[in-house]
């Protein structure tokens, strides 16, 4: 094949249509953004497997949890990697299909024939895999854009995260293998190909997990309990997004997990206070051996030094009472929540 075209549009299949083997299309890719978020709430994707098998820093099952449930508003905001990923996919979908000498196209939501609640988004198909010449086979192409910083999670092949995805779409659509193209950096461009034969085990812990997350509190309408690995900050983020405007009490009396956690929350403050402090006198000490040097050594290699730093602060309050227009264009005010445990509180967790 000398010619290498995308294709979409007026080639697109209609939707309800087997697409892949066990894959039937459910929406098409051109439809209007609110119905693309809409159609997602019916079941778990590819993109939501990475939450699912707690392999994000940023989603937790609760998110997914509660997204599919509908009582979470929906993302609208794009980050910048998630704009440029956006932006990217198409031209890096191209280069792939140059550069294979193949064909892709845009195709829209998935849903496995059987169990409909299995969806994925792949983002093209492959009507002619480059792996066989010799016969006329069906593949799938995961576009992706990374930071340089994480280039050496790539070194033997698509990370965790991005392994889940790809393991799930393939459960989805019933396809015996998908390709992976990704750049990073902007300029670092690889290729891989994942083959489920390769990770039987995987998948079926994969759509197990799924499966329970699904039928056993989303369907059912009970979240899934917190198990303590889940990032902080994302649960933090996951509840004020759940209460944006918080009022009235709760009643605690008899929740030990919440009477345990402010035991816990005081004992490490506590604990952190403690170790700033004995932070703050070893660096004393440091500095006091320097006497009147800005460097130590030992043996022949440098061992630690005191560098100089700056920082640029506003006056606030100067810029207020002399350039008062300035002020109000510039400053905003951003509340942010802050956690208050009354002194009696404290004293009885100290005791």
């Amino acid at each position: 094949m000398t010619e290498t075209t995308v294709r979409a549009g007026a080639s697109a299949p209609a939707a309800g249509r087997l697409v892949t083997p066990t894959g039937r299309l459910i929406l098409d890719h051109t439809a209007p953004r609110d119905v693309w978020l809409n159609a997602r709430r019916k079941g778990i994707g590819s993109s939501d497997l990475p939450a699912v098998m707690q392999l994000s820093g940023f989603k937790t099952p609760l998110h997914v949890y509660y997204d599919k449930r509908g009582q979470l508003p929906h993302d609208d905001e794009f980050s910048e990697a998630a704009h440029f990923g956006n932006v990217l996919e198409e031209p890096l979908a191209r280069d792939w299909a140059r550069r294979n000498r193949t064909v892709v196209e845009s195709v829209g939501i998935i849903a496995n024939e059987t169990d409909s609640w299995q969806m994925c988004t792949l983002d093209r198909l492959c009507t002619e895999c480059p792996l066989d010449r010799s016969v006329r086979s069906l593949c799938a192409l995961e576009v992706k854009t990374r930071n340089a910083f994480v280039a050496q999670l790539w070194r033997q092949g698509p990370p965790d995260d991005v392994l889940a995805q790809v393991l799930w779409q393939i459960l989805v659509t019933g396809l015996d293998h998908i390709h992976v193209v990704c750049l990073i950096g902007g300029q670092d461009y690889r290729q891989y190909t994942v083959r489920r034969s390769e990770h039987t085990k995987l998948v079926a812990y994969i759509n197990a997990e799924a499966g329970r997350l699904w039928h056993e509190h989303i369907t059912q309408g009970r979240a899934p309990a917190p198990t303590g690995e889940e990032p902080p900050d994302a649960l933090l983020e996951l509840y004020d997004r759940l209460h944006p405007d918080r009022e009235g009490v709760a009643v605690v009396d008899r929740d030990v997990d919440t009477l345990d956690a402010v035991a816990d929350y005081l004992a490490e403050g506590d604990t952190i206070r403690e170790a700033k402090k004995r932070q703050k006198a070893a660096y004393a000490r440091m500095v006091a051996a320097l006497g009147n040097a800005q460097a130590a050594i030992r043996g022949d290699r440098p061992f630690y030094s005191i560098e100089q730093s700056s920082q640029e602060r506003c006056d606030i309050a100067r810029l207020r009472e002399e350039f008062p227009d300035a002020y109000a264009a510039c400053v905003v005010d951003k509340p942010q929540d802050r956690l208050y445990i009354p002194q009696f509180v404290r004293k009885e967790h100290a005791a």
